[in-house]
């Protein structure tokens, strides 16, 4: 296996997002074509349309072509690089690195078991978290109106959602999106987990959305929060992961950026 020293990933930190890109212009001379879909235009519950509004737009988030953050995770700091039309992805650390190609999710370890979980799961799940809400404009999606739901001693709007089958890896996961009735802001998210058991959970998990940054345009989170659950209801801050070092720009990613490399191996479903 090819190994890449802590070195090498120090000089990436210095450069990532911003050295891998490639412009429109740069296209053009090398003779590629760039494929540019028109801005999707769709029709979202007033509850969700009006949480999108609050956060920039849905209009400004299709104009966008990627985002690049970092953040702490468990073993220390990773970079999240995503190319926005395609959600193709990279994840790296000193250790390891996950990438999404468009088509199978590879791992590249710099020692057998450096990476310790699941790099399938793992390759888009941070990104899903903190794209919030914007994500939940994305085609193959239900919306059904609830009634207002307090949480942590607050009313909130509550819009679940649902997936079609065949959407993404796990189409049974659901979500609740609970807004400000004032503002229309985001504040928290309800969530289940299926992709080990492949079905529908009645366990939800809790995440507060009560910290945001403007980036380009768009509110994005600078923090979320992580909830202990009691009776199906937050009760309790559990852990928090922040983010940094926030881009998130027009320029197309070049597809080589997410290529799995060598010695990389692809993660099975």
């Amino acid at each position: 296996m090819k190994y890449f020293s802590i070195f090498a990933f120090a000089v990436f930190a210095l450069t990532s997002c911003k050295n891998e890109v490639k412009t429109d212009t740069e296209s053009e001379a090398n003779n590629e074509t760039v494929e540019v879909s028109e801005t999707k235009k769709a029709t979202y519950p007033k509850t969700v349309s009006g949480i999108l509004t609050a956060h920039g737009g849905i209009d400004t988030w299709n104009s966008m072509n990627n985002l690049c953050f970092e953040l702490d995770g468990n073993n220390g700091k990773e970079i999240h690089t995503i190319s926005l039309r395609d959600r193709k992805s990279k994840i790296e650390h000193e250790k390891w690195t996950i990438g999404y190609d468009g088509n199978e999710v590879w791992l590249l370890e710099n020692e057998p078991g450096a990476y310790e979980g699941n790099a399938r799961f793992y390759h888009n799940l941070m990104f899903y978290f903190y794209a919030m809400p914007f994500v939940l404009a994305d085609d193959g999606i239900n919306y059904t109106a609830m009634e207002p739901q307090e949480l942590d001693g607050s009313m909130y709007n509550a819009t679940k959602i649902s997936y079609n089958a065949g959407i993404g890896d796990a189409p049974d996961d659901e979500y609740i999106l609970y807004s400000d009735p004032s503002t229309n802001q985001m504040v928290w998210l309800g969530y289940t987990v299926t992709y080990r058991s492949g079905e529908k959970s009645d366990q939800w998990s809790f995440i507060k959305y009560d910290k945001w940054q403007e980036v380009n345009g768009l509110n994005l989170p600078e923090k979320l929060t992580w909830y202990h659950v009691k009776d199906g209801k937050p009760t309790g801050e559990k852990k928090d992961r922040r983010f940094d070092k926030i881009t998130m720009t027009e320029t197309m990613l070049d597809n080589d950026v997410f290529a799995k490399p060598e010695g990389a191996v692809v993660v099975p479903r």
